[in-house]
C-alpha cells in the first residue's frame, strides 16, 4: 500500500523518536542499519523529512537527527505519507490500474474506498508519538535494532 520510500521514512521516524526520547541523537549509518533499509536512501529520505520539519538534523561531529517529544505529538502520519508519497495512496487504484475510476471501475473499486476512507482516518488519527507509546509500537520499535 505504501511505496518502499514511506515504509522506510516511517521506520526512520519511529527509530528517530525511540532513540530521541531516551536523549540520543542518531547519525544516518545507524538508523539505515537500524531499520534495515540502504544507506544512500536513508540519507534522501531524511533529507526531504528534514525539509518538511518532521525530523531535525544537527550537523557536525556531535550532530544527528533527532525529534521532540511535544513534535511527535502533533505531527500524523498522514504527513509523512504526503512528504514522501503525496496523496495518491487515497485516490490510487487498489489494483494500481490507470483508468479506474467510478466510470470504469476495477474489480475490487467500490470496496476499495472503504479501506482507503479508514486507512486516511487512522493516518490523520495517529502521531509518531502515539505509536512509541503504545506497548505494540513499543515492541516493534525495539525489534528493528536487532
Amino acid at each position: 500500500m505504501f511505496s518502499k520510500s514511506c515504509e522506510y521514512a516511517m521506520r526512520a521516524i519511529l527509530y528517530i523518536a525511540k532513540q530521541s526520547f531516551n536523549g540520543n541523537k542518531t547519525g544516518v549509518k545507524e538508523i539505515a542499519k537500524a531499520t534495515n533499509s540502504p544507506e544512500a536512501f536513508t540519507a534522501k529520505i531524511l533529507q526531504k523529512l528534514t525539509k518538511n520539519n518532521i525530523v531535525n538534523s544537527i550537523k557536525g561531529p556531535y550532530g544527528g537527527f533527532l525529534i521532540s517529544e511535544s513534535k511527535s505529538q502533533t505531527i500524523k502520519l498522514s504527513e509523512i505519507v504526503k512528504v514522501i508519497d503525496g496523496n495518491e495512496i487515497y485516490t490510487g487504484c487498489g489494483l494500481g490500474l490507470r483508468e479506474c475510476n467510478a466510470k470504469n471501475p476495477c474489480p475490487i473499486h467500490h470496496k476499495f474506498i472503504d479501506i482507503r476512507r479508514d486507512l486516511k482516518t487512522m493516518l490523520e488519527t495517529t502521531t509518531i508519538y502515539d505509536l512509541i507509546k503504545s506497548e505494540t509500537g513499543e515492541n516493534k520499535i525495539l525489534q528493528l535494532k536487532r
